[in-house]
């Protein structure tokens, strides 16, 4: 059984906005305007550390969200957190609804065909404009992958328990 990330990510800082400090964040969420706007505190996750910070504000451009953090005024200050996943605790996340799930459920998952047979670890979840993709690294360091739409005429069944992704192969998939 795989643990449990205890943080879950809502976005990812992509860049900075003018001078006074916002970000721009790619949010990887469902509903991203609702789930801002009741945000309050976040965790900025980047290789090195975690940071809670305070938003003083939220707002949207086209598919983006817009933040400004409490105490890091300035471009030079929120520059070291292009890249930073925003964050929140497991226990303050947003309730999912059926057939849905965290995406640090998915990651890290073993996925295997209906027949049982081992296709790899899913890497990494794509988002595109119509449906979410999985890939899935196929050869442990060989960095061979493979690329399963999320959608439910290939995902069969997801059991976050076990950590386990059953997929049907669709004609042309491998």
């Amino acid at each position: 059984m795989k643990k449990r990330a205890e943080l879950l990510s809502v976005g990812q800082i992509t860049s900075t906005h003018g001078l006074k400090g916002e970000v721009k964040v790619f949010p990887t969420t469902n509903d991203p305007e609702e789930r801002f706007k009741e945000l309050k505190e976040v965790i900025l996750k980047t290789p090195r550390e975690n940071i809670k910070v305070k938003i003083r504000s939220v707002r949207f451009s086209k598919n983006l969200a817009l933040l400004k953090f409490e105490g890091i005024d300035g471009i030079d200050a929120v520059e070291k957190y292009k890249g930073a996943y925003v964050c929140v605790p497991r226990d303050s996340a947003q309730k999912l609804g059926p057939d849905e799930y965290y995406e640090a459920d998915l990651i890290g998952m073993k996925v295997i065909t209906e027949e049982g047979e081992s296709l790899g670890i899913l890497t990494k979840v794509l988002h595109t404009g119509a449906n979410d993709v999985y890939e899935v690294e196929t050869e442990p360091d060989s960095k061979k992958s493979v690329l399963i739409p999320a959608i439910k005429e290939c995902i069969k069944e997801v059991d976050v328990e076990s950590g386990v992704m059953k997929i049907h192969v669709m004609e042309g998939l491998l």
